[in-house]
């Protein structure tokens, strides 16, 4: 079994900045792609950011220049800097990870978990 356990939301001001953390635990052999993920009400998920197992980023255009993706291998974590939010940053975050896993004599090489949510609310 493998858990995807998020921290750091929060209530901000605008222009404020946050620091959110996913860290995996279980039976994790390697890690693929990480990332987190946004859903406000009323709307559907996007991705906000993604990280390869090499360290390759991309981000979504709406938070280039504001987020930073990065991961520590060695705690299996990847972290999200969150930097100048503004109101429609408000969103539950959640964390994805691409894991590869064993099931019986079965072997999936790329296996998609998902964290529980971080709430993430920019007001003043």
């Amino acid at each position: 079994q493998v858990q995807l356990v998020e921290s750091g939301g929060g209530l901000v001001q605008p222009g404020g900045s946050l620091r959110l953390s996913c860290a995996a635990s279980g039976s994790i052999f390697s890690i693929n792609a990480m990332g987190w993920y946004r859903q406000a009400p009323g709307k559907q998920r996007e991705l906000v950011a993604a990280i390869t197992s090499g360290g390759s980023t991309n981000y979504a255009d709406s938070v280039k220049g504001r987020f930073t993706i990065s991961r520590d291998n060695a705690k299996n974590t990847v972290y999200l800097q969150v930097n100048s939010l503004k109101p429609e940053d408000t969103a539950v975050y959640y964390c994805n990870a691409d894991i590869p896993k064993y099931s019986g004599s079965y072997y999936y090489p790329t296996y998609d978990y998902w964290g529980q949510g971080t709430q993430v609310t920019v007001s003043s």
